[in-house]
């Protein structure tokens, strides 16, 4: 792994879950990480009750747009988050790989969609905790 790790965040409509993973990583690792979202079959848009929970975190991420995986992406990422995607996210050999388990708030309301942010939140916390502060000298 580089000084800077690079992080995919991968999901089936890059819609929701991912983007507010990257959002996150991309906010509390900022320079320190190199943060990728994508998705297998991804969406037109993004769900706007997750562009509404994120903002209610101080982050914008009305401007973001649905991306379709690259090859490239896995390739170069050093850890590959994916989120429900079960069989419809390719595998790279030799990546790390972490599975979160989180509801798809794909028809849920605000309410549902904030828990699923906050879980999120600690998620991308802690992997960059690990990532980044447990090597600190």
């Amino acid at each position: 792994m580089s000084d800077r790790p690079e992080i995919l965040f991968l999901c089936v409509h890059n819609a929701g879950r991912s983007q507010m993973a990257a959002a996150f990583a991309r906010k509390l690792g900022g320079e320190r990480v190199i943060v990728h979202s994508a998705g297998s079959a991804p969406s037109e848009n993004l769900n706007p009750a997750v562009v509404d929970v994120m903002k209610e975190q101080g982050i914008d991420i009305s401007n973001e747009s649905p991306r379709e995986l690259t090859v490239e992406m896995g390739l170069n990422a050093d850890v590959i988050v994916t989120m429900g995607c079960g069989d419809a996210c390719p595998v790279y050999p030799g990546k790390r790989y972490l599975d979160w388990d989180l509801v798809d708030p794909a028809g849920r309301g605000v309410d549902e969609v904030r828990l699923i942010r906050d879980e999120i939140q600690r998620l991308v916390e802690r992997l960059l905790w690990e990532l980044l502060d447990s090597a600190s000298p």
